[in-house]
């Protein structure tokens, strides 16, 4: 039997991730124009939460937080976006999530460390309550994939705030002042092949 085209292996990637995930999912990147590797991110499983709840949002297993949104004050709704990652046709593996320890949410700030992800987050209560956050790594073909290119999403007012990861970015961090009208910011890295 003869090999795959590049391309054949790429559309036979897309529909084995596709296979894989339990929601609609459409390439969000595709072929990084700066690197050697193809680099693919699919919106993946999504997550409607009451924000007070207490609820812990975890992404399923292999997927990484790529967003965030929020609606209203802490009896609002909390979206969290995740996604699988390809490169070179391979489905990225992401580690065991380890949770970081709680923090008050009214003056809240958390960055990953190197080369490890946002996969989840909890919070409980009002601007008073407690959040916390969990990171992973991620790898693939035998090695860490690391970032880079971090930075820091603009301001929003949290009450009516969305944010989602540009092409070849993951979500790495959030911090937020104040209450439900008060600024929200997240931070992204960009995959390095």
């Amino acid at each position: 039997m003869g090999s795959l085209s590049r391309i054949g292996a790429r559309t036979l990637a897309l529909a084995c991730a596709a296979g894989i995930l339990s929601t609609g999912s459409a390439a969000v990147a595709v072929a990084a124009p700066s690197t050697t590797a193809e680099i693919i991110i699919i919106d993946g499983y999504t997550q409607t939460v009451k924000e007070s709840s207490g609820t812990a949002v975890l992404c399923p297993t292999n997927q990484v937080l790529l967003g965030r949104s929020h609606s209203g004050d802490e009896n609002g709704s909390t979206t969290y976006y995740c996604g699988l990652i390809l490169i070179d046709g391979q489905q990225v593996r992401v580690g065991a999530p380890t949770w970081s320890a709680s923090q008050r949410e009214s003056n809240s700030f958390f960055a990953a460390p190197g080369d490890h992800v946002l996969v989840g987050r909890q919070h409980s209560g009002d601007e008073n309550g407690s959040t916390r956050y969990a990171t992973a790594t991620m790898s693939a073909w035998g090695r860490t994939v690391e970032l880079t290119s971090y930075r820091w999403s603009p301001s929003q007012k949290e009450s009516s705030s969305y944010s989602k990861a540009g092409d070849y970015e993951v979500m790495v961090g959030r911090q937020h002042t104040g209450d439900e009208n008060g600024q929200t910011q997240y931070q992204y890295a960009r995959i390095v092949d």
